[in-house]
């Protein structure tokens, strides 16, 4: 590779890194809409640059022309996702680079969504604009992953949340389990379920908790324009109360279970009784593409035994608890083969406690 190229590929690289803390600014509130920023340069300084805020408004590349003019023709504009290429609540992207003149679009990840996959970069190429795909990918696609799955695949981005002490427990034998891990890394989980579509629990977690599962406190967010994830409860039996805490805010709650009227009336979704799978297949179809598992041992354990997570988010406590505590999941294996391996992406300290984010392996035991 000539230095040329080399300079070429660092400077892309840099004005992109730009475009990605750009889309960082909508990561709480743009759903469904995927998180994308967009930087206009000339001659080497930014003249135009934005993100989309949230699902309505103009998207990243709109504020970015509307701040670069005239300065836009023949500029060069990096968009870390793939400019749309259809009309919705807003025009086309992939047009509107056209007509603004710009002479390159450097784009970091294309969209898997039916309604672009590639469209919007035809659009810009029949334009004799020169296209160039995969400038910082991997950090980009980061900002939406369950976005690009849920539009790949059909299903959501499964997040498993866990906390836990050294020895892999979650409560004491009488369900006490307030506090094990300190009050950073509780804070810490805010951010998981604000970048999240819905947090799924399980009945016995409402019941032994009252819980609310909702988003109160965030560092350098404002609550008032995040969206609140949908609060989904699983209870095959019906046996939520009407004074939970979690129907407070009952247009946010989703129950799997019997139908009650109760419930209708209150204005929770109520659906049928299915699978993990399907369950999380019917969210998508409501336009969640992230969701965080927030629930107990069994619960946490079945999600995790018919490979249904893609992330584990496991937040570990300095103390012991004691055989006789709750286990952290709560699988039956008898073999090795069974076991189920992970691998380690990221460890962070959290005030006294340390988060791992892990991953499913995929290699054979």
């Amino acid at each position: 590779m000539s230095e040329l190229n080399q300079q070429l590929i660092q400077e892309h690289q840099v004005w992109m890194q730009r475009a990605i803390v750009l889309a960082q600014q909508g990561q709480y509130s743009t759903r469904p809409n995927p998180n994308v920023g967009c930087v206009i340069v000339k001659d080497g300084q930014v003249v135009g640059e934005g993100f989309h805020p949230q699902a309505g408004q103009p998207h990243a590349e709109v504020f970015a022309l509307r701040q670069a003019g005239d300065l836009a023709q023949g500029a060069t504009a990096y968009v870390t996702l793939e400019p749309c290429a259809h009309y919705g609540r807003t025009p086309p992207c992939a047009k509107g680079l056209v007509e603004a003149g710009v002479a390159k679009v450097v784009v970091a990840c294309s969209d898997p969504n039916p309604l672009v996959a590639g469209k919007g970069v035809e659009i810009l190429k029949q334009a004799g604009i020169d296209v160039i795909v995969g400038v910082c990918e991997e950090e980009a696609k980061q900002l939406n992953l369950g976005f690009l799955k849920a539009m790949s695949t059909g299903l959501p981005y499964v997040r498993l949340k866990v906390a836990s002490s050294l020895d892999g427990r979650t409560a004491m034998a009488s369900g006490e389990s307030k506090w094990i891990t300190g009050p950073e890394a509780r804070r810490d989980v805010q951010h998981w379920r604000a970048i999240s579509g819905a947090v799924i629990t399980g009945i016995e977690t409402v019941l032994a908790d009252d819980c609310l599962l909702n988003v109160r406190e965030l560092q350098h967010a404002n609550l008032e324009q995040i969206v609140q994830p949908k609060r989904v409860i699983l209870d095959r039996q019906g046996r939520l109360p009407l004074t939970a805490k979690i129907l407070q805010n009952p247009e946010t709650v989703m129950v799997m279970g019997p139908f009650r009227s109760e419930l209708a009336r209150l204005g929770v979704v109520q659906l049928d009784v299915q699978s993990l799978k399907d369950v999380l297949k019917t969210l998508k179809d409501f336009q969640i593409y992230d969701v965080l598992i927030e629930a107990g041992a069994t619960l946490s354990t079945a999600f995790l035994k018919e490979n249904l997570v893609d992330e584990l988010i496991s937040y570990v406590a300095p103390t012991f608890l004691g055989q006789s505590a709750r286990a952290m999941f709560n699988a039956d294996f008898v073999s090795m083969t069974e076991q189920l391996r992970f691998k380690l992406k990221e460890v962070t300290q959290i005030g006294d406690d340390i988060r791992l984010k892990l991953i499913p392996s995929q290699e054979s035991v």
